[in-house]
């Protein structure tokens, strides 16, 4: 990076593109955030960035806040700090301007942006180049790909994973182009619900290459009780995500052609202090770094490793993920992978758009045979929200057919955490709430390192009636994760309200704004504001509430009855609608 200073309307252009990202998208919080400190930074009141009047200004705590019992902006500025490093490491990679948070305070840092290739003594690129060429011959002649030595590659060796990935690439459009005609390569994310619904799917035959996932692998370079105990908790919980297959094998022994361009492999480093250990996800193809998290002593104690490390790989290994981020930028989606995407997509977006491109793209892998029971648990839950939502696709959608995709994916992976997330999903909109609580418990067992299978057992609590258990629950995987569906923060909404923590709920409720096509989120944001003495803004919602969901409106009994609320939760609902001036809920 260049260490001139970034011109003022520069930083602003980043700011505003940063805050419109996907990455940052999911968190209301950390915009809010982001653009307040950034704001008051170019307004020149630095001065004016300490916790206390953080706390006031962004998170409306009052007089009384005690920064040493309440860690409220400690623990959202790391957030911040994480999202921040995920989207210059990814979506704002071109950024003229990047944008930091020093640790150890609040005032931002920038700096103007420029790639620069290692630094390689001249003679010695020249000799590595001059070997490569003549011996670029087959995979078995490779170097080991993740067998990097722990300093900073080489200019060649980084060349050599460009081509070779490059050449992979090309590859797999070939493939594409044979199998499917160029209309495939049209289809993308943003793709509109009356496109190929198939996506990348279209007229595949099922094989390992469309329903292949990437491959992540374990390199242990420190050695220590601290970092033996780092690396034993990264297996457990990268052995329990769906969405990777998991190589056990410490390294890669060899460069594979074909599979190298979607495959990564953590690293795990001496840190920077004593004590400390650093967690590196790399590229294998390219040697980028991709996500860089030092852990200290206190992170790696027996205690505190598995939370960290949950953290951690909720973060990379998720469909919305710093893993599949790379994949879907870099155009290296297979047919599974390019599903799972917009199964994301849908989550963090949901519209009937949306949820038809994620449909069609899983339909057409299982009814083209895929072995693979990620589609069907993902499918089984898609069919779910058609029902509740009553989207007009797939036409006459029933919860048993769902029901009968939920058993397939158990039946293909019976150690599957998404296929028991998404029994317990039916179960509970079945009213089934004991059975649904087992289901979404065992999904948690499974994998206990993904934050999505503990916010998935968190909401079912709430949603059985046992607020003190699941709130909190929910209230860590919020916490703890950089990016999250909406859901979490409707069911923190619904937990933190009949708690009685009124503050915490209308915070909860600000962050279901970016959903607009729910009508139980728009009227949890109707109390949220009524809660903060916002009563011009719930006035608005209200007004907006009932011209989008007339049926809701006349009677929001019913939906929170027909979604099989519990009944202390539906009364608490109504009669807070009621006070918020809602016409007569009956």
């Amino acid at each position: 990076m260049q260490h001139a200073t970034p011109a003022a309307p520069a930083v602003r252009e980043t700011l505003e593109r940063l805050l419109a990202s996907e990455t940052f998208g999911r968190s209301e919080r950390a915009r809010k955030l982001i653009r307040y400190l950034v704001e008051r930074e170019q307004a020149g009141e630095a001065d004016r960035l300490k916790g206390f009047s953080i706390a006031m200004d962004v998170f409306g705590k009052d007089g009384d806040f005690d920064p040493s019992t309440d860690a409220v902006v400690r623990v959202q500025a790391g957030r911040l700090r994480e999202l921040l490093q995920q989207y210059f490491a990814n979506e704002g990679i071109a950024e003229p301007v990047r944008i930091a948070i020093p640790r150890g305070g609040y005032v931002p840092a920038y700096e103007l942006n420029a790639i620069r290739l290692p630094e390689v003594d001249e003679p010695a690129l020249q000799a590595e180049a001059a070997t490569l060429s003549g011996s670029a011959g087959t995979a078995e002649d490779t170097p080991a790909a993740a067998a990097l030595p722990a300093t900073v590659p080489s200019v060649a060796r980084h060349l050599q994973f460009f081509w070779m990935a490059i050449a992979v690439v090309i590859a797999m459009l070939g493939v594409l182009i044979l199998r499917q005609g160029s209309g495939a390569l049209l289809a993308g994310g943003n793709m509109p619900a009356t496109a190929d619904p198939a996506g990348l799917t279209a007229s595949i035959t099922p094989s390992p290459m469309s329903e292949a996932l990437p491959l992540v692998y374990i390199a242990v370079k420190a050695n220590g009780p601290d970092a033996s105990r780092v690396a034993a908790s990264l297996r457990a919980g990268l052995s329990g995500f769906d969405t990777i297959d998991f190589i056990g094998r410490d390294t890669v022994n060899k460069v594979d052609p074909v599979t190298s361009a979607t495959s990564f492999i953590f690293d795990v480093l001496p840190g920077p202090g004593a004590g400390d250990i650093t967690v590196e996800l790399q590229s294998v193809a390219t040697g980028r770094v991709l996500m860089s998290r030092n852990l200290t002593a206190a992170d790696s104690a027996p205690s505190a490793v598995e939370d960290r490390m949950a953290g951690i790989l909720s973060s990379a290994l998720p469909a919305s993920g710093t893993i599949y981020s790379y994949i879907e930028q870099a155009g290296i989606q297979t047919a599974l992978t390019q599903c799972l995407l917009l199964n994301d997509k849908y989550y963090l977006d949901q519209n009937a758009r949306t949820h038809e491109a994620a449909y069609r793209c899983l339909e057409t892998m299982a009814n083209s045979g895929a072995r693979s029971s990620l589609v069907y648990s993902e499918l089984a839950s898609l069919h779910l929200e058609a029902v509740n939502d009553h989207y007009a696709y797939p036409p006459d959608a029933t919860i048993e057919k769902a029901v009968t995709f939920a058993h397939r994916a158990v039946q293909m992976g019976p150690t599957s955490p998404y296929a028991h997330r998404a029994y317990g999903y039916i179960n509970s909109r079945l009213g089934n709430a004991d059975e649904a609580l087992r289901w979404m418990r065992k999904a948690y067992d499974l994998n206990p390192y993904d934050l999505a299978m503990a916010a998935a057992y968190g909401y079912g609590l709430i949603f059985a009636g046992r607020y003190a258990e699941g709130t909190p629950i929910l209230a860590h995987a919020v916490d703890a994760s950089s990016g999250h569906p909406t859901w979490w923060d409707f069911g923190l909404f619904a937990g933190e309200f009949m708690l009685g923590d009124m503050n915490k709920a209308a915070i909860a409720s600000t962050a279901l704004r970016t959903t607009a096509t729910k009508s139980h989120y728009l009227a949890a944001r109707v109390i949220g504001a009524r809660i903060a003495g916002q009563n011009g803004q719930a006035r608005k919602l209200l007004d907006e509430l009932t011209a989008q969901f007339p049926k809701f409106a006349a009677n929001p009994r019913a939906t929170f009855v027909d979604r099989k609320y519990p009944a202390d939760l539906t009364e608490r609902l109504v009669g807070a609608l009621r006070a918020a001036g809602l016409g007569n809920p009956s």
